[in-house]
């Protein structure tokens, strides 16, 4: 019984590569045309990260980091910022090593992440929070939320490209462009660049009070390359 087993597996096992081999061979005796294409985009960020980091050494412990969270909570409210959504508590920490090895008071550090969606609201955020005494603000990243969407786009409009280089190749031949045979999704992401890099930052005064009148910050270039390969009529 279990050579009769035995040997049914055997056949289907050849059956199947037999199968496998025939579907190769004619894959590949068929007259084919490949061809790679590639196409990107630059997009302005809408998801700026922010940092903000206070600490009572910055007053030399003369106020306390609860109260410097509370004018910044103040400031951020007054410039439209949603503090419950945009703002939250990424680092806690106390000098604790300093407290032991000195006897001197615990002087407490708290970091922040704020997220705002354009760059203008970042220079307001940088600006309103040094008025009040909170200069450590650093940019940590940019991102494109709707990033996912624009790479299907961007897969589409190069398979598009692919064909249409396909066609230009084949019509001095006075021959037609079947059916895709093959489709590879070589690369499909950001470049690699900078986070948060400032491209352009300029500021003007009026009224005794500094307002930013143009902040950029580095496009995000996403780019799609797809490899095809056609039958040819």
């Amino acid at each position: 019984m279990k050579k009769i087993l035995l040997r049914s597996l055997v056949i289907i096992l050849l059956i199947t590569g037999f199968k496998n081999y025939g579907q190769n061979k004619n894959f590949i005796d068929q007259p084919y045309l490949e061809t790679t294409a590639r196409v990107d985009t630059l997009v302005i960020p809408d998801r700026i990260y922010l940092s903000i980091r206070i600490t009572e050494a910055d007053t030399k412990g003369k106020t306390s980091v609860e109260k410097l969270e509370n004018k910044m909570a103040d400031k951020l409210k007054s410039l439209g910022i949603d503090i419950e959504k945009q703002l939250t508590l990424s680092d806690l920490a106390s000098n604790f090593k300093k407290y032991f090895l000195r006897k001197v008071d615990v002087q407490k550090d708290k970091e922040y992440s704020l997220l705002v969606y354009d760059a203008v609201m970042a220079g307001k955020v940088i600006l309103g929070l040094e008025s009040i005494g909170i200069s450590n603000v650093n940019l940590t990243k940019t991102e494109y939320s709707k990033i996912e969407k624009l790479k299907i786009d961007l897969r589409q409009e190069a398979v598009r490209a692919a064909k249409k280089q396909a066609e230009a190749m084949v019509l001095p031949l006075d021959q037609k462009l079947g059916n895709a045979l093959y489709i590879s999704d070589l690369n499909t992401g950001i470049q690699p660049m900078m986070d948060g890099r400032m491209a352009r930052v300029q500021m003007f005064k009026e009224a005794d009070e500094e307002q930013p009148i143009a902040i950029e910050f580095e496009k995000i270039k996403i780019e799609s390359t797809v490899n095809v390969k056609f039958s040819i009529q």
